[in-house]
């Protein structure tokens, strides 16, 4: 073991081995000796490379693809499996539960005050099957867009495989958002069905969810209906309208269900049909809805479980997370297309006390933990005892991803809690991605915070302002080669898909990392390269901020920014013009403050919104959000010369001396 104060030093974590993992023994099997072979067969012979892929997660075809990749369009729009005819809820769940796992585990699911299910691949498959028959029911069919707006239940599981098994597109939706957030969505989408709770509980109190999900039925009326389950056994929920003014009608859960058979053959799809559009912010405009289809998002998600985490059937996986963003959709899809077990949690990893993550990990002798630097940051000042008032010996791995690492809770993770033995699998890609671009290899040595390198078949290098490629020295992170799990371009929006990853350099997939790779070849991620803001690992845009700020009669203009926060990673400031003419005017910080709360909801509340006279722009009106940022927080602001309004930084500045923060 190392000291805590050493952050350059290698770790030889030893709960699994390299010559025992999944990625060696298929080295193995195909004579490559060095990682350079597998890297280099993934660059040049992808078509091979990822027709071997597919057998290894184990997709099964109804019509056998006539062609691994197609890139005749240029490999923006790669097309994958051609002709090829499958469906993965199939792959998920039905040949398990029809198979010799009908009875394991597929689902474990904690609420937040303790209480538990167990569900079996053949349960499952039953409720899977019932539900939808349900959307059948209610006029679903293929392509069309079902919202998902649910906290961790079983029934997201439900939800996610029951549309994708008639070819319908699930749209998850953070349960943390206010209606407004959800309504972009829905509005975007041009969703048909809300699946929602009737509400759900968080440390111990009960959150209203059902009447967010009123609100966003009463602004979106061409929904057909707003379908509920019952999760805090609210009365009083009956089918029928909404209320005598909105026309959506109510159906709850239960009742859709019901009657339905459960038994269904799964619809034989083309692989590159969609069943996922997950929304993702960006640093300007509108959320963008990335497309995901059958044979991309679920296979990158199980390729790298297996690959990355070492991840097999016998495994369970628990990664803390929400269906709405990325890695819970993720976590289902990749633990049941492997045919393990997949650990669902309602609750807060510190409630009611602080052993709660850990006690979860005991109760269900989980072998994956997935973790945010955040959370591990919020128990490391509450040390290390509550850990180890618990049998942690089934984990075999820490899983991490959605923002970069700080040495301290790293090393607190891998030497208190993990004793050394458990490596510290970081992973950072993304929703466009469908899971990882850079990952840890299972079984190797280990640098505090960092990469081993680039998952197996994504192909990357850090380039400069240029597109050359650097060494030993900060760049962006780019990706030279398809693969299945990209995103089919954002909904309705191609344009905008070209603009945001490939404008930059040209053939290269620019993702907005700053990247680089030290002596010993660990890569490392050095944060975002654009104005996108990662708050406790979710991912938002300054303009949602924004859009909510001037929405205010008294705001005239607002502009957002991340600054770092000992806890969250990142935590939003905002800067508002306001018009004191307005009477709204008074008390305008406390009452944009609660704007945000109500419409983006709690966890993306900013640490502090400011009054300014100015904010520092162009002279064609753009605002420079990193210029405030640097200013914010006593950096260098850089060369200001395209500024308008120079004196406008100093005002900032000011600002950031009177409350320092953390």
């Amino acid at each position: 073991m190392i000291p805590l104060n050493k952050t350059d030093q290698m770790v030889y974590p030893v709960s699994m081995s390299w010559e025992e993992s999944y990625l060696y023994q298929f080295m193995k099997k195909h004579e490559m000796n060095q990682l350079d072979q597998l890297y280099e067969a993934a660059q040049n012979h992808p078509s091979w490379f990822w027709g071997e892929m597919e057998k290894e997660v184990g997709l099964t075809w109804f019509q056998p693809y006539t062609k691994v990749m197609d890139d005749s369009r240029g490999w923006a729009w790669t097309r994958w499996y051609v002709d090829g005819k499958m469906n993965v809820a199939y792959d998920a769940v039905d040949k398990h539960a029809l198979g010799q796992a009908a009875s394991k585990p597929a689902l474990l699911w904690e609420g937040d005050g303790g209480e538990t299910r167990m569900i079996s691949y053949a349960e499952l498959y039953r409720e899977i099957n019932r539900f939808a028959h349900g959307l059948k029911r209610l006029g679903i069919a293929k392509g069309d867009r079902v919202v998902m707006y649910l906290p961790m239940v079983p029934e997201t599981v439900v939800v996610l495989l029951g549309a994708a098994k008639i070819g319908a597109m699930v749209v998850p939706v953070f349960s943390g958002y206010g209606a407004e957030a959800v309504v972009t969505r829905v509005v975007d989408s041009q969703a048909k069905i809300l699946v929602t709770a009737d509400g759900f509980f968080r440390r111990g109190k009960e959150v209203a969810m059902l009447q967010e999900a009123v609100r966003v039925a009463e602004k979106c009326p061409f929904l057909s209906h707003v379908v509920v389950v019952s999760r805090i056994g609210k009365a009083g929920i009956e089918a029928g309208p909404i209320n005598p003014h909105c026309p959506v009608r109510l159906i709850p859960y239960d009742i859709l269900l019901q009657d339905q058979s459960d038994t269904m053959q799964a619809e034989w799809l083309d692989s590159e049909d969609p069943c996922l559009l997950i929304y993702t912010s960006g640093t300007t405009g509108k959320p963008k809805g990335t497309v995901h289809v059958h044979a991309g998002f679920p296979l990158k998600a199980a390729q790298d479980l297996k690959f990355a985490f070492n991840f097999g059937p016998d495994d369970i996986l628990f990664w803390m997370t929400d269906m709405g963003w990325m890695m819970g959709p993720w976590m289902v899809y990749g633990a049941l297309l492997l045919g393990g077990t997949a650990v669902l949690f309602e609750g807060t990893p510190d409630y009611p006390r602080f052993d709660r993550l850990w006690e979860i990990v005991e109760k269900y002798r989980v072998t994956h933990l997935g973790v945010s630097p955040t959370v591990i940051r919020s128990l490391m000042p509450h040390g290390s005892e509550w850990a180890d008032k618990h049998d942690l010996s089934s984990l075999k791995a820490f899983g991490s991803t959605g923002e970069p690492w700080n040495p301290k809770p790293w090393l607190w993770l891998y030497e208190k809690v993990g004793k050394g033995k458990c490596p510290i699998l970081n992973y950072s890609g993304g929703t466009e991605i469908s899971g990882g671009i850079l990952g840890c290899l299972p079984g190797l040595p280990q640098k505090p915070c960092s990469f081993s390198g680039p998952i197996p078949g994504m192909v990357v290098d850090i380039v400069d302002g240029q597109g050359e490629p650097v060494k030993g020295s900060v760049g962006e992170l780019v990706i030279k080669k398809p693969w299945p799990g990209m995103t089919r371009g954002f909904w309705q929006d191609p344009d905008r898909y070209e603009q945001a990853y490939w404008d930059r350099f040209p053939g290269l997939w620019a993702h907005g990392d700053w990247a680089r790779t030290d002596e010993d070849g660990f890569w490392y991620i050095e944060g975002r390269s654009d104005d996108t803001l990662k708050i406790a690992g979710k991912r938002v845009g300054p303009a949602e901020y924004e859009s909510l700020l001037v929405s205010h009669e008294a705001v005239i203009e607002a502009a957002a920014i991340g600054i770092p926060d000992e806890i969250k990673g990142t935590s939003a400031v905002c800067f508002v013009i306001s018009d004191d003419t307005k009477p709204s005017a008074a008390d305008l910080e406390m009452h944009l403050m609660e704007l945000i709360v109500q419409k983006l909801g709690k966890p993306l509340k900013p640490k502090a919104i400011y009054r300014v006279k100015e904010l520092p722009r162009t002279r064609n009106g753009k605002i420079l959000r990193r210029v405030i940022q640097s200013a914010y927080l006593g950096n260098e602001a850089g060369e200001l010369s395209s500024l308008e309004n120079p004196p406008s930084v100093e005002e900032i500045r000011m600002l950031g001396k009177q409350i320092k923060p953390t």
